[in-house]
Parts: structure tokens; C-alpha cells; sequence
């Protein structure tokens, strides 16, 4: 079998939709030809820290405590771009204060071109809004508190 010519461009495009939606990893398949791009994450070297036994235990810092989520969090089921508006210019979804009812669309998410209209899970009153439209977004960030 011959190999497969690849064309830098393609390989262009994927790194750059990557980049855009925060994948790891994209393929593109078409009839024989195959083109997957992996983004490898380079790991910082390990440093070894000696701490001198005469450190008395309560002058050593307690580890960061992670911050709980919110109950009435919206958490982003994907990563890609947000966005508080159907189009540019025009009204936000949803504001600060606005009362919403379950399944009301509050935003929009873009991933691979395509735009994932993000629901209330439940009707209660939009306590606050945690990114701005454009803000790329991960999977399981919150988005949106409901009260």
C-alpha cells in the first residue's frame, strides 16, 4: 500500500479548530486517507523539595481547600465557546435577575461549528453569570447560577 500524501493545510486547520474548542485530539477521515492530531501536554520536570525537620507542623501551610460548586451551578457539558447571545448585536439570553423557566435556553455553546443551546435544568431566578460570551469554556465549568 502507498502511503497516504498528507497536506500541511488540513493539518493546519485541525490544530487551529483545536486550538478554538480546547480538544486534545481530532481526527479527519475520508475514504482512505486519515489525518489525527494529538496535542501531547509537556509536563514540567519534578523538583525535589527537602523540608528541614526543625519546621514546627502548625507553621506549615494547609493545602488549598478546592471551592465547592455552587448547587444552583450550570456546568458546561463540553468544551467550546460560549455565548450569551443567538447572534452578534443582538439581546442576551438571559441577565442577572431574570427569572427562567426549566429547559429556557441561557446560552449557547459552539463546538466544532456547531452551537449547543445550554438549558435551565430547573425554573428559578438567574443569581449570576460566571463567564462572558466568547469565553472559551471545559467541560463541567460552571456557567450560570439558578436560585
Amino acid at each position: 500500500m502507498a502511503p497516504i500524501p498528507f497536506e500541511p493545510g488540513a493539518i493546519r486547520m485541525l490544530a487551529k479548530l483545536m486550538n478554538e474548542t480546547g480538544l486534545t485530539e481530532i481526527e479527519l477521515a475520508e475514504k482512505d486517507r486519515r489525518i489525527r492530531v494529538v496535542r501531547g501536554s509537556a509536563q514540567a520536570p519534578m523538583q525535589q523539595v527537602i523540608v528541614p525537620n526543625a519546621v514546627p507542623h502548625a507553621a506549615v501551610a494547609a493545602p488549598a481547600t478546592i471551592p465547592a460548586v455552587d448547587p444552583g451551578a450550570v456546568l458546561s457539558p463540553m468544551v467550546g465557546v460560549a455565548y450569551l447571545t443567538p447572534e452578534p448585536n443582538a439581546p442576551t439570553f438571559i441577565d442577572v435577575g431574570a427569572r427562567v423557566d426549566a429547559g429556557q435556553t441561557l446560552l449557547l455553546i459552539e463546538a466544532m461549528k456547531t452551537f449547543n443551546p445550554i438549558t435551565a435544568p430547573k425554573a428559578g431566578t438567574v443569581t449570576k453569570i460566571l463567564i462572558e460570551s466568547g469565553d472559551s469554556v471545559d467541560q463541567g465549568q460552571p456557567l450560570v447560577v439558578i436560585g
